[in-house]
């Protein structure tokens, strides 16, 4: 059985997923992000709330948009993921 996800996986995995698609819906991104759409929701308001992404109508539907901050912090996630990763490989 694989590690469990940090909440930094998950809201990576959710702003993958919105910059890949473009605009958004919550069912989408809970595809995406392998998580049940209720939790999507919660990451997606806390997101949201860090103004790491934003809330768009089109029409009757709500979807979701990466902002130039949320850009920014999926690049520096990614950077330190890395970092990360290359200092386990380090130890072996």
């Amino acid at each position: 059985m694989g590690r469990r996800r940090t909440r930094y996986d998950i809201y990576q995995d959710i702003l993958e997923t919105v910059r890949n698609r473009g605009a958004t819906g919550i069912t989408r991104i809970s595809y995406g992000a392998n998580l049940p759409v209720d939790r999507a929701k919660e990451a997606v308001e806390f997101l949201m709330d860090k103004n790491l992404l934003e809330e768009e109508e089109y029409g009757d539907y709500i979807k979701y948009t990466l902002t130039a901050r949320g850009g920014q912090f999926l690049n520096a996630l990614r950077t330190v993921k890395k970092y990360l990763r290359d200092e386990d490989d380090e130890e072996f």
